[in-house]
């Protein structure tokens, strides 16, 4: 499932694709909104809110947002109008062509169609968004307060929770466990400074905002400290990094990536 840093550009390349020009086609390739007739539309601004993709609207007067999830294998595709796809036609979940610009989200995990008033039912759930540009104290006591409410859970479980904070995938989660020096079956109640793990998943978030590649180490050369190095030797000991899975609901586990020395289990 991708970052929301990996979101937040993708939110970025849609606004500055499509912000103020007006749809000529669009099509919903979804059975429920699959008639949805949005030609003539003005798109007003597509930003993001965790892992989510919110494109607003203005159709004949009526506000609506159409609201997207890469889940694990989606994405959008910004090009020239009637340019060769990079995916396979059968993918593609929503076409929107303005003038001779083409935008086409190819294996979305989710697209809906609402009155822009009513994006509380598809967002409204989710924690603090870590990637909000006006991000302070009163969020990270938000997102605190959430964190605390299961002390029992393990910390990469609850980093992983959107509802909790938004925008944290498994790369992340990962690399703020190391960062911490925490084990990420560390239960919440047992982390001694939880208050910095936040704030460093935020400074994170913050630095490969806008980065063409992810980088958690300072060093494009070795990207990352433990995510995706399973056996590899940790970068500060030596010792081989393990992996593991984990996660709250059967079906739902996900590799999880730790040294076994930087990052005891207690």
């Amino acid at each position: 499932m991708p970052e929301g840093d990996t979101v937040r550009q993708t939110a970025t390349r849609l606004d500055r694709a499509l912000t103020g020009r007006e749809l000529t086609r669009a099509d919903l390739r979804v059975p429920r909104h699959a008639t949805a007739d949005l030609c003539g539309g003005t798109v007003l601004a597509t930003v993001p809110r965790g892992k989510h993709l919110l494109t607003r609207l203005r159709v004949r007067g009526e506000e609506l947002t159409l609201h997207t999830h890469l889940k694990m294998e989606g994405s959008w595709r910004v090009h020239r109008a009637g340019a060769r796809w990079e995916r396979p036609g059968h993918t593609a979940r929503v076409v929107l062509v303005a003038g001779d610009v083409e935008a086409v989200g190819f294996s979305l995990g989710a697209v809906d169609l609402l009155r822009t008033a009513d994006e509380d039912r598809v967002v409204g759930h989710l924690g603090p968004d870590l990637l909000d540009p006006d991000w302070g104290e009163e969020h990270l006591a938000q997102a605190l307060a959430r964190l605390r409410a299961a002390p029992g859970r393990p910390l990469r479980s609850a980093l992983l929770d959107q509802s909790l904070l938004a925008g944290i995938g498994n790369v992340y989660a990962a690399e703020v466990c190391f960062l911490a020096g925490l084990h990420p079956e560390t239960p919440v109640r047992d982390v001694p400074d939880l208050p910095s793990v936040v704030t460093s998943a935020h400074r994170l978030l913050v630095l490969n905002a806008d980065r063409p590649r992810r980088v958690t180490t300072g060093d494009p050369r070795s990207p990352s400290w433990v995510y995706g190095r399973a056996r590899q030797p940790c970068r500060r000991c030596g010792t081989p990094v393990r992996t593991g899975t984990s996660g709250d609901r059967p079906g739902q586990e996900r590799v999880s990536y730790w040294c076994p020395t930087c990052q005891p289990r207690v």
